[in-house]
């Protein structure tokens, strides 16, 4: 396994416990939500960023395949259905792999995420290890008017709505991980400034 660039400290973990958004287990309501914030900001082309398995196996079978998914063949550390597991498997979308360990952050997963977010095309990063921590860097990198979508253990899928408000939680967690924040910025290709970076609309 690489080195991570970033670590959970046993101080933050119940922070991290927090659902950033509201919590849904209903695919359809959610992706409504996800349409109505790209047209509140103008964004249509806002992607939407699904962080885990069974949350991209529920949108993919709502019929929205996410822009961006980070899966890791598990859910909540056990491993998915086979029924997920085949249904994702069988999505033609890129695929690109990288290595993270459980609750780290990876230069290797950064530097994919800033990739697909800058892809036209919807890409899947396949995880060996664990994706737990992602939905941060999504919301940090991700446009205006986007949606990070990631799973509540024991209950349903959180969205988190892409704005200044939510980029700006999100720094300041991020901003708690211990290790090299810069270099995860840099990685990232997103500013640790207040103000977003942000990219071309998809």
């Amino acid at each position: 396994m690489p080195n991570p660039i970033l670590t959970l400290p046993d101080s933050l973990r119940d922070a991290f416990k927090e659902p950033m958004g509201p919590v849904t287990t209903d695919a359809d309501t959610l992706l409504a939500a996800a349409a109505e914030t790209r047209e509140e900001y103008g964004r249509p082309d806002a992607p939407v960023v699904a962080v885990g398995d069974v949350v991209t196996y529920h949108l993919r079978e709502a019929g929205r395949v996410p822009d961006i998914a980070l899966v890791d063949g598990k859910t909540e550390r056990e491993a998915v259905r086979t029924e997920v597991s085949e249904a994702l498997a069988a999505g033609r979308e890129k695929r690109v792999t990288v290595e993270n360990p459980a609750a780290t952050l990876t230069v290797a997963l950064l530097e994919a995420l800033a990739d697909a977010l800058a892809d036209p095309d919807p890409v899947t990063i396949e995880v060996d290890g664990e994706e737990d921590l992602a939905a941060l860097p999504a919301i940090l990198a991700s446009p205006d008017g986007a949606s990070v979508v990631y799973g509540q253990p024991g209950e349903g899928m959180v969205r988190v709505e892409v704005s200044p408000e939510s980029r700006e939680r999100a720094r300041e967690l991020f901003e708690g991980l211990d290790g090299d924040v810069d270099g995860a910025f840099d990685a990232l290709g997103a500013s640790s400034g207040s103000d977003s970076t942000e990219e071309e609309p998809r």
